[in-house]
């Protein structure tokens, strides 16, 4: 009797990518992310002192070693998300980027291309300027193929994100009457101030709560600026805080330009645009997003209403401040520059 063939297993092999930040919701929602990553392990990274840690993630959760040059060289870390505040960012990128390890930097440390600019919005001292220049801005969008070769990638604002996605396009094209101004009211969940505790986002000031904040000096304006290439003066941006856990809805107002006639005007120039792209779905004309529809996702929705009459046209962008807006976005950013599938462990 002929024998059975023998089985063969074949082991996957992984690619173990640090997450420093683990704690924040930003963080977290990496460690989800990367944990069902068809090519990624997920380290934990701890820089913190022991009474400050969390209780242990169990036998299943992902390793954890201590954050230093030597366990991050042993580990064979390709890359590491730097979930953390910009000086935070700022003192450990270098020595990063030295011992051979890509960069995803999820804070604002790099997003502005100067130290200038940095000081300006920030309102804080530059301490990694000599890497500014190298930093890419990480909107795969709008520059697929610089992300592919990146060192060191500057995730964008959650902000900025929904903005640019749904303004970018429409300026491109002449689609904006520019002299009119272009005015976004943009509003947010509470996990977009991040985890640290503070007043303003206690559950006391939030639920049944809706406020405005960082009136006319947002720090994501320059990101849109400097992306959807428009001027300080044309653009007006409020951000909001509402009682919601997730999510961004960006309402965008602006008066189109004579060669707009109709909302499928408008459609069409998106869906040129986006035609080919894996995370942004476009409405038909008339009907619009809701924070629902991309929740838990790394979707942007966009949709809009044309009075042909006045020329006014409203667009609505929304995202998950978590997945597009930050973590989904930074593994979008990821898969590109290891050269996997851009959705891999996304859809």
């Amino acid at each position: 009797m002929e024998r059975p063939a023998p089985l063969i297993i074949v082991m996957k092999t992984m690619t173990p990518v640090g997450i420093l930040g683990f704690r924040g919701y930003s963080g977290a929602e990496l460690i989800q992310i990367l944990s069902r990553h068809p090519h990624a392990e997920p380290v934990l990274l701890e820089h913190r002192e022991a009474e400050d840690r969390p209780r242990p993630l169990g036998k299943s959760g992902p390793r954890r070693i201590e954050f230093s040059p030597e366990s991050v060289k042993a580990a064979g870390l390709a890359a590491v998300f730097l979930a953390t505040p910009p000086d935070v960012s700022m003192n450990f990128s270098g020595w990063l980027l030295e011992a051979g390890i890509k960069v995803i930097d999820l804070s604002g440390a790099f997003r502005l291309g100067t130290a200038e600019n940095y000081q300006r919005w920030y309102k804080e001292p530059h301490t990694a300027a000599a890497l500014l220049p190298e930093a890419v801005y990480g909107l795969p969008e709008f520059c697929r193929s610089r992300v592919a070769t990146a060192r060191l990638l500057s995730n964008p604002g959650c902000y900025p994100t929904a903005a640019n996605l749904a303004i970018r396009p429409l300026v491109a094209a002449g689609a904006i009457d520019r002299t009119h101004g272009i005015v976004c009211d943009a509003k947010s969940g509470v996990s977009g101030a991040g985890r640290t505790p503070s007043l303003k986002t206690s559950f006391c000031e939030v639920t049944e709560n809706f406020s405005a904040y960082s009136i006319l000096d947002h720090r994501h304006v320059p990101e849109v600026l400097n992306t959807s290439g428009i001027e300080e003066n044309e653009f007006s941006f409020t951000a909001h805080l509402i009682p919601i856990d997730r999510g961004i809805l960006e309402t965008i107002y602006f008066r189109a330009s004579e060669k707009i006639a109709s909302a499928e005007d408008l459609v069409k120039i998106y869906q040129e645009q986006y035609s080919n792209e894996p995370f942004v779905r476009i409405y038909p004309p008339g009907q619009v997003p809701d924070v629902h529809a991309v929740a838990h996702t790394n979707f942007c929705d966009i949709g809009l209403k044309y009075d042909a009459r006045t020329r006014r046209a409203v667009i609505v962008s929304a995202i998950d401040n978590l997945g597009k807006g930050a973590a989904g976005q930074a593994v979008q950013n990821f898969n590109l520059m290891m050269g996997y599938a851009e959705t891999a462990g996304l859809l």
